[in-house]
């Protein structure tokens, strides 16, 4: 028998098939490179190309991040970790609205499952605390206790704690996203009214920190074109300051010998001061552009003791004195004399003028108020204000929509004009009470939205009312800190961007309104 030389083959070894594990290995990190370290080597031997060898191991194992995935999902596999994704649910049978979505903690702290027992003697549990049986209390425990809480305080389960609720939300959203796209044109807007509650406002310095007054200020006013306000006052003198809100320099100031003004006030072209006083028929009129002061010493067709309160008609080139026994007298300052007269029953305690000048409203010292028409010196109509004893004050809105009256009681009551004019018994839109004092001052904003109303009787009496919601903005005057103390005028800037007052210690607070943008 021949011999046979038999050549031995190496025999690779056949790979059985992995047996379906129901439960895979905890994940070794070593253990894992190992055997990729291994399996490159022997597919390096069989002569693979470095790029064949990649492309293997991406088959084999995947991409490092398919790997990681993978071994991740193996993981909560083996801590039997599931999860509702995508409105999928485990059970074909189950209501969609029980369809919670819930995920487990990624980290779980070993000591929190212990049963450790809170001290509940600490200031800040006390609240939680039913009974004095529970001094101590399980983590568990105390968690619930706190949630019970929550729940009780906020009514329920708050909405956004409902995973069915967020869904519908997001959802919702989405939509309106969707419209959003398919749309064209300006979607922002901003809105120009003046917002109630809060008044947005800063403190300035004193408009006439340059230059205070020695004595009570009576009068303050910005004048009606330019960037300038006028302080007058007891210590005999009128001046005039830039504003700035920073400096506010002064501009020229003028003393009056022997004259303590009472009132002051810019002519309509604000190119004249009218300065009246307590007790002289006299008054002056200073001239700011040639800068020279004119006394009038008498007034023709005037039969009156003295001249302290007037206002100047919105037509301009005449002044509505105030006289006695319940008279009013039109004065041309042209002419320096009256031309008519208009008389009411008891005594003019204040006018005030509407928007276009061809009416006055009078109210008189019980409580009626008068509606002249300027033109004819005719009244047109006469109603009491409601629940007035005794009147002190009156205004009316830039824009001929409202009326404001005041009284000794310190209730203001603010008025539709349209029913002042046509109703012998028009009811108040709102009566304002928030002042216990006198209303000695009315003033509306050139915009009709803020109507400011003050008391001198008292420090602090001064507050500000939104139009036309009719509240009180409930950040001025401000609290636990004196600024304003007693109040016996105040005015606004012609477009509201700043508000002033006179008060009794010299001063002139100045606050600058920041809704408004223009002086």
């Amino acid at each position: 028998m021949e011999d046979v030389n038999v050549i031995k083959l190496p025999v690779m070894e056949e790979r059985q098939p992995a047996k379906k594990r129901t439960r895979p290995p905890k994940f070794d990190p070593k253990e894992e490179d190992q055997e990729r370290q291994t399996n490159v080597k022997r597919l390096a031997g069989l002569g693979e190309t470095d790029g064949s060898v990649k492309l293997l191991e991406e088959l084999l194992f995947g991409a490092e991040d398919e790997l990681v995935d993978r071994l991740v999902e193996q993981e909560e596999q083996q801590t039997g970790a599931s999860s509702v994704e995508d409105g999928s649910c485990d059970s074909e049978d189950q209501d969609p609205q029980d369809q919670v979505q819930t995920r487990e903690p990624v980290w779980v702290d070993e000591d929190d499952e212990l049963e450790e027992e809170v001290d509940m003697k600490h200031r800040y549990r006390r609240d939680l605390v039913r009974g004095e049986a529970e001094s101590t209390m399980t983590n568990q425990r105390l968690q619930e206790r706190m949630r019970q809480q929550f729940q009780k305080a906020m009514g329920g389960a708050p909405s956004w704690a409902d995973a069915n609720v967020k869904k519908k939300n997001a959802d919702e959203e989405d939509e309106e996203d969707e419209d959003l796209l398919r749309r064209t044109g300006n979607f922002v807007a901003s809105s120009d009214r003046l917002p109630s509650g809060v008044l947005r406002m800063k403190k300035c310095l004193h408009a006439n920190s340059s230059r205070p007054s020695e004595d009570g200020l009576t009068t303050v006013q910005f004048h009606p074109s330019a960037q300038v306000v006028m302080t007058a006052g007891l210590d005999q003198s009128v001046s005039l300051f830039q504003v700035d809100g920073k400096t506010n320099p002064k501009i020229q100031s003028i003393h009056l010998e022997r004259f303590p003004v009472h009132r002051a006030q810019f002519s309509r072209d604000g190119d004249t001061v009218i300065a009246t006083s307590l007790k002289n028929k006299m008054f002056y009129l200073y001239d700011m552009m040639e800068g020279r002061v004119t006394p009038v010493h008498a007034v023709r067709g005037l039969n009156e003791a003295r001249v302290k309160e007037f206002s100047v008609c919105p037509e301009g080139g005449a002044l509505l004195l105030t006289g006695t026994n319940g008279y009013l007298h039109l004065l041309t300052l042209k002419t320096k004399e009256v031309v008519r007269s208009m008389k009411i029953n008891g005594d003019v305690i204040g006018v005030a003028f509407s928007h276009d000048g061809s009416k006055v409203f009078v109210n008189s010292e019980d409580g009626e108020v008068y509606v002249w028409d300027m033109r004819s010196s005719r009244c047109m109509n006469r109603f009491t204000d409601e629940g007035c004893v005794k009147g002190t004050s009156i205004a009316s809105s830039p824009n001929g929509q409202y009326l404001a009256c005041g009284s000794q009681s310190g209730v203001v009551n603010v008025y539709s004009q349209e029913a002042c004019l046509n109703s012998a018994n028009p009811k108040p839109l709102k009566a304002v009470m928030n002042l216990l004092t006198s209303a000695t001052s009315l003033t509306f904003n050139r915009s009709s939205e803020i109507l400011a109303i003050a008391s001198r009787a008292e420090d602090e009496a001064v507050r500000l009312v939104h139009l036309p919601s009719l509240t009180v903005f409930s950040n001025f005057p401000v609290s636990k800190r004196k600024i304003v103390y007693r109040t016996s005028c105040l005015d606004f800037s012609p477009h509201s961007g700043f508000f002033s007052l006179a008060n009794n210690k010299g001063h002139a607070p100045l606050f600058r309104l920041l809704h408004y943008k223009d002086f």
